[in-house]
């Protein structure tokens, strides 16, 4: 009999169209292995009462159920919305999700934050297309978990769609600022900005790990 291939079921903003081509494209060569993705809405990166309750629970929680449907063996929360929600926010998630599943849980966030720790970090370069607000409360939420931020750069984007369009040439000039800058590992924190393949072919030439969202929650 043919063994089941194991389902990862990933949940994705609505918006979103990097991270499930990248996804796949790293599965390639593992044919016993599938994704499979779950949306709900959002659409706006920004730390106004519309921008932050697009990531209220039940929503999640929502989409979550609808991929349990499909037998997946685990539920990703692809997203990283706890780096300006506060890291307890994915915690408290992914007990939700496996109590209303019955299917074990992680998220991007908390995948970074114990490769993070692993790491032995101490000089974290964060690299994203946020607007400055939003950096600034990563800074502090991270800080509050342990992990403070000491170079960063962003973009000032807010609108969700637009990250995919951030061009491979603007996430790796970021990326060699923070590392010129003194970083001993550089994070880009976006599941929409097409980076993985750009992480790891500058992490033999920079001589440090670059943690891609995309890769890290995969």
């Amino acid at each position: 009999m043919t063994r089941s291939p194991t389902r990862l079921g990933m949940l994705t903003p609505s918006s979103n169209t990097t991270l499930e081509p990248v996804t796949s494209a790293m599965l390639r060569h593992t044919p016993d292995i599938t994704a499979h993705f779950g949306r709900f809405k959002v659409t706006e990166i920004a730390l106004s009462d519309a921008a932050l309750k697009q990531f209220d629970d039940s929503e999640i929680l929502y989409a979550a159920e609808l991929l349990a449907d499909a037998k997946v063996d685990v539920i990703a929360w692809n997203g990283t919305s706890a780096s300006w929600l506060g890291l307890e926010r994915d915690q408290r998630l992914v007990e939700r999700i496996e109590r209303a599943t019955g299917i074990k849980a992680c998220t991007c966030v908390l995948a970074c934050r114990e490769l993070l720790l692993q790491l032995g970090a101490n000089r974290i370069g964060l690299v994203t297309p946020y607007t400055e607000d939003v950096q600034r409360r990563i800074g502090e939420k991270w800080a509050a978990a342990g992990l403070p931020i000491a170079f960063e750069q962003h973009l000032g984007i807010r609108d969700n769609f637009a990250f995919a369009e951030v061009s491979e040439e603007q996430t790796e000039a970021m990326i060699r600022q923070v590392h010129r800058d003194g970083c001993d590992v550089a994070v880009i924190l976006c599941t929409n900005i097409n980076a993985a393949a750009l992480a790891a072919r500058l992490e033999p030439e920079l001589r440090m790990p670059i943690l891609d969202s995309v890769a890290v929650t995969l």
